[in-house]
């Protein structure tokens, strides 16, 4: 097996946390303890409690839009949970989807296609797509709300 991360994991224990975001967390982390994966390199992290979600090596693609402004296709994300799947209507056609939620704080970061319903979307399943807004950059940038902001669906890309 191939892992191109290099990580330590650290445990965190949810028991006693009565923060209100972690509650989806402990209803997902069946046995009270979840593990987040710290990655070294060019990392994209969580926004808010600076959880590492993905390195940039697997960005797919820059050339995504999403309702809050710019978003990226990434290959592999790690330290998320997801939701029910859900069908969404989206710019490109109808996807199934699940939500992605850091596991450190709970906020949704973006989502993942488990399906495409049109032959040339194929290539998204099994991808993932983190909103910029919602994450850290390799340098700590944050994405600034702008005038490319979609008022519409998401999933709208550029290629």
């Amino acid at each position: 097996m191939n892992l191109s991360y290099m990580f330590k994991i650290t445990f965190f224990s949810l028991c006693n946390n009565n923060n209100n975001n972690n509650k989806k967390i402990q209803r997902r982390a069946e046995m009270g303890r979840l593990f987040v994966l710290t990655l070294e390199g060019s990392i994209y992290s969580c926004k808010h409690c600076k959880t590492h979600l993905a390195l940039s090596d697997h960005i797919l693609s820059t050339s995504f839009h999403c309702r809050y402004g710019k978003a990226y296709l990434f290959d592999k994300v790690v330290n998320v949970t997801s939701s029910e799947k859900q069908e969404r209507m989206m710019m490109t056609g109808m996807h199934t989807v699940v939500d992605i939620f850091c596991v450190g704080c709970g906020s949704i970061v973006g989502w993942k296609y488990e399906a495409a319903q049109e032959k040339q979307q194929k290539y998204k399943e099994g991808k993932f797509i983190l909103e910029r807004f919602k994450v850290l950059g390799p340098d700590g940038s944050t994405y600034v709300l702008g005038q490319d902001v979609q008022m519409g669906g998401s999933d709208t890309e550029e290629a």
